[in-house]
């Protein structure tokens, strides 16, 4: 009998990765810059080696139901999925009929930043609602919710919100039960796309479900990349009765992960300890830190509460692009000189006072 080791080709000697890039550059471009939390990278490690059955029938997969149902209550269904583009068109094709649209903010993700992927994959009509901070309220989904019965009109079935928002404001508990409730009357469903779902629960202190489950959301998009992990997020049927077909709309959507547990054991090690509080929260004090860090200096202009990990301001003509030639970050509204500046689980204090420093200096 050939031993493993011998049946494995040799290539005759040990070649070590190459670092391309230099990991002393910070940036407050995106959440999704830094790398990943080591305590992930060591939960892969653990759940490597060895044969573990495919497609989801793997011991850590089971592993992962059991935690989340410890976060959202029993009764859930989750679906363990490669990005969050997919986890929401994922949702959302769950909630409708073919005919069926979503009312959502102007500024949702799913409206702005995933290239059409609603409507061309998921063949959804979007109703999109422009909005102050990013939130919508009952009042502001009204603007859409009507025309039922209308053959000439898509007809609003589900309604979407993102927490925290793409302006990094944050639902309260009692905001998303009233929307909830508010959808609900008028006969349609309630997803929320979660990429940041951590930094809410840190900023509201309350329990996952306090503002999800128990709120009335029917279908969630738990994000994990923001928040420390390689890739993976979690599609979690909070009301299965709302959402059909999610085990066959995830294999068509090639979102179906043949080695699904490295996804799992991620979000096990994320859960199961803590550690996806302790990095949202030490984010969430690092925009904070900015935050006030900048509100004491002419000429720039905070434009929104921070209640998350970013933060958002106008700057002088000018400023911003000579600010990036150090320091990544993005323009929000260029036509406004609105930037955003996002805070990771790998932010430091240090970096946040660099930056300051270096902002003064290009304004003093």
């Amino acid at each position: 009998m050939t031993s493993t080791t011998e049946a494995m080709p040799s290539t005759g000697h040990i070649s070590e990765a190459s670092q391309l890039h230099d990991p002393a550059v910070r940036g407050f471009a995106s959440d999704n810059y830094s790398g990943v939390h080591p305590e992930i990278l060591a939960a892969l490690a653990a759940a490597n080696g060895g044969h573990q059955v495919s497609y989801g029938e793997d011991v850590y997969t089971a592993r992962l139901q059991s935690i989340l149902e410890q976060q959202f209550g029993e009764g859930i269904e989750t679906f363990p999925v490669f990005n969050g583009t997919g986890a929401n068109v994922l949702s959302l094709q769950s909630l409708l009929p073919r005919w069926g649209a979503v009312i959502c903010a102007s500024t949702a993700h799913i409206n702005m930043d995933e290239n059409g992927a609603p409507e061309r994959i998921g063949g959804i009509k979007l109703l999109q609602v422009p909005t102050e901070d990013g939130k919508l309220t009952p009042e502001l989904i009204d603007r859409e919710a009507w025309g039922w019965g209308d053959e000439h009109r898509a007809q609003p079935l589900v309604v979407s919100i993102t927490q925290t928002t793409e302006l990094g404001t944050c639902y309260t508990p009692e905001e998303v039960r009233a929307i909830a409730d508010h959808a609900h009357s008028k006969g349609m469903k309630l997803h929320m796309d979660g990429a940041r779902l951590a930094n809410a629960a840190a900023h509201l202190d309350v329990p996952l479900r306090a503002f999800t489950r128990d709120a009335g959301v029917d279908i969630l998009s738990f994000g994990g990349t923001k928040n420390g992990l390689l890739f993976g997020e979690v599609v979690v049927a909070l009301n299965p009765e709302a959402a059909d077909g999610l085990k066959f709309l995830r294999k068509m959507n090639m979102q179906l992960a043949s080695k699904m547990r490295f996804i799992s054991a991620q979000f096990i090690a994320l859960l199961e300890d803590g550690l996806w509080l302790r990095s949202a929260a030490h984010a969430n004090a690092m925009a904070t830190r900015l935050r006030s860090a900048v509100e004491g200096i002419d000429g720039v202009e905070p434009t929104q509460a921070t209640q998350s990990n970013g933060v958002f301001a106008v700057l002088p003509e000018g400023v911003a692009d000579r600010l990036r030639k150090s320091f990544a970050f993005y323009d929000w509204d260029a036509a406004r000189r609105e930037v955003r500046w996002m805070c990771s689980f790998d932010t430091t204090e240090e970096d946040i006072d660099t930056f300051v420093a270096a902002i003064k200096q290009e304004l003093a």
